[in-house]
Formats: C-alpha cells, sequence, structure tokens
C-alpha cells in the first residue's frame, strides 16, 4: 500500500477541469449549494428574487412563490431586473419576500454595500438564503469579465452579515471536508466521489458556506 507521501508526489500539477469538473458533470459546490437550499426550502416563497436565472426558485420554492423575478446585470431573461446588487442600482428597497444569492460575493469588490443592499431590498420578515465559495479555485470566467475577489471562511462571513442583520437574525453553516476540497480543486466532478464523501463537513475546509439571512 502507497504512503501518503507517495500518492501526493504522483499527483499532477495540472487540475483535470478548470471549469469546476462542469465539462464532466455536476460541481461538487453544486451539491452543498443544494442541500443548504433544500434544507431551507420552506424560506423561498411570495415574491422571490434569484441572481441571473430562476432555477432555485423553482426547483424550491414551487407552489408558494407568487412572483419569480431574476437580477442581471444587462436585465437579461424573463422577469428580469436590470440592476446592481454591488451598487443597489435598480433594486427597490423592501421588495422582496426571498433573495436566493448563490455563489455571487466573491466576484464583487464592495462586499460590505452589497449585503447592506440585499437587507434593503427585503422585505420585513423576509429571507436571504446565501452561499459563497470557501476553498476554491479563481473562476476564470467571472474573472475576466468582472473580478474574482474573494474566497471567505466562516468567522469573516458572520461578522459580514451580522454587522447589517444583526446576530440573532443570521445563521451560518458550512459544508465540505478535506476530501471535497481538494477533488474540485482538482476539477472532478460530484460523480467521481461517493455519496458518504460529502457526508461529513469539517470547519476547517469549508468549500462553500450557506448563510440564512433574516430581516426583522
Amino acid at each position: 500500500m502507497k504512503g501518503y507521501a507517495e500518492i501526493i508526489a504522483e499527483l499532477p500539477t495540472e487540475p483535470i477541469s478548470r471549469v469546476f469538473g462542469l465539462d464532466r458533470g455536476k460541481a461538487i459546490d453544486r451539491v452543498y449549494i443544494e442541500d443548504f437550499l433544500q434544507m431551507h426550502q420552506d424560506h423561498i416563497r411570495g415574491k422571490v428574487l434569484e441572481i441571473a436565472e430562476n432555477t432555485y426558485t423553482v426547483q424550491y420554492g414551487k407552489d408558494r412563490v407568487r412572483e419569480s423575478c431574476v437580477l442581471h446585470v444587462n436585465g437579461t431573461g424573463k422577469n428580469a431586473i436590470k440592476g446592481n446588487l454591488e451598487t443597489g442600482e435598480g433594486i427597490e428597497e423592501n421588495s422582496f419576500d426571498t433573495m436566493i444569492i448563490t455563489q455571487t460575493l466573491m466576484f464583487m469588490l464592495d462586499i460590505n454595500s452589497a449585503v447592506t443592499n440585499i437587507y434593503r431590498a427585503m422585505k420585513p420578515g423576509g429571507t436571504a438564503l446565501l452561499t459563497v465559495a470557501g476553498i476554491s479555485q479563481i473562476s476564470r470566467y467571472d474573472d475576466d469579465r468582472w473580478g474574482h475577489y474573494f474566497g471567505f471562511y466562516e468567522t469573516g462571513m458572520r461578522k459580514l452579515c451580522c454587522k447589517v442583520f444583526g446576530e440573532e437574525n443570521v445563521e451560518i453553516k458550512t459544508y465540505g471536508n478535506v476530501k471535497t476540497a481538494a477533488a474540485m480543486l482538482y476539477g472532478l466532478c460530484s460523480e467521481d466521489l461517493q455519496s458518504e464523501d460529502f457526508e461529513i463537513h469539517d470547519k476547517d475546509y469549508p468549500v462553500i458556506i450557506g448563510a440564512v439571512l433574516h430581516k426583522a
């Protein structure tokens, strides 16, 4: 049996995929994102805003959704709002019962303003379901277009959100472990792993971080 040092020594220095394994199957982080949204799907109701497309609104909101809107920087898509989460441009205050914002904050330089604008856009009693990347490769597509600025950890995410929403209105959970993090960095897809690989969550190796934000 090979030792760990030998296994590491034989690993390639180039990734298998540079697009998060999407050219081979489902991206590893999407397993965690969908687990997070499924766990909190009862919050997806009323007037819902999702970033870029409404896939998760339809998948998890079902008949609880009264109106589905999409926020897109170019205003592209059905029921699309042309707006900017970072600047607040095009986003009305107190408008949404639910906001689904997955893997978005990494591409905004002013993340404090983005979280403040999320709060402003939500109705009182509303909920935002947020995910961000932890351990991750650079998204070359996004970096070439608008910039890939951040990766997140639990403590930083908690402080960022609590400053705006208040500690009592923020729930944070990390997803991932050293195996799934390494697999994602190498560009493996979820189909390359076993289901039990996704069951262990180690806070020291977050692949994504999920945040449930309530507006009192």
